[in-house]
């Protein structure tokens, strides 16, 4: 009697805050007692999907405090996710989804088995495809400015189907080129956070974050 293979999890779905607005803010704060004003800030502007970085010390400690203090239409994940244990710490916290700088098998499987969607980052094609074949819901395009707009198109020739969200040198006025070259998303760090976690005006962080979510509709509406 021969024995079945184990059967792997579904794939999670790209989470609805990010699919809806087309924005994941990344947040990496000096310390992460600081996230939550800018956290406010950001979803009262309708940039719903939020990264915190485990870069930021005390990250999985706050993030159950900062997922009730958010609208429930918030969506609070977890990046820079290195290992299979940082993965279910974040998990055992509340994060929502997780997203990793690299390509990482185990950490991706660890948030497939938990029905979560994972955000793995990749920038060859065998990434790519090595990512999406074990269980990502979206593969990160990292860093996606050494290539530029075009490099989705070419993805896509041979991977129509693998959903592509660039981080790392985007900044705001980039946005609309990446949507229409196939992106469902964009990763923002310090172009929309600026100087948010140093004393900035919040109202300036507000306006960053509704240009932003203002630049994928225009990416979205011409093609």
């Amino acid at each position: 009697m021969s024995a079945h293979p184990p059967q792997r999890a579904a794939r999670a779905e790209p989470s609805r805050a990010l699919t809806t607005t087309g924005v994941v803010a990344v947040l990496r704060a000096p310390d992460a007692d600081r996230y939550l004003p800018v956290a406010r800030t950001l979803a009262g502007a309708g940039v719903l999907a939020i990264e915190l970085t485990l870069t930021t010390p005390g990250t999985i400690r706050v993030l159950p405090e900062l997922i009730r203090a958010l609208p429930g239409e918030a969506e609070v994940g977890v990046g820079t996710v290195l290992t299979p244990d940082d993965a279910r710490a974040a998990l055992e916290a509340g994060a929502a989804f997780l997203v990793t700088p690299n390509s990482n098998r185990s950490v991706i499987e660890v948030a497939a088995a938990a029905g979560t969607p994972v955000y793995p980052g990749a920038f060859t094609p065998t990434e790519v495809a090595s990512n999406w074949a074990a269980g990502a819901a979206a593969v990160k395009l990292f860093p996606a400015a050494t290539a530029g707009p075009e490099y989705i198109e070419h993805l896509h020739g041979p991977f129509p189907g693998i959903p592509l969200v660039p981080s790392g040198g985007i900044g705001i006025a980039d946005i609309p080129d990446w949507i229409r070259a196939g992106a469902i998303a964009v990763s923002l760090g310090g172009p929309l956070i600026g100087d948010a976690f140093r004393g900035g005006d919040p109202a300036q962080l507000k306006l960053r974050a509704r240009a932003a979510l203002a630049a994928v509709e225009a990416g979205r509406s011409r093609p």
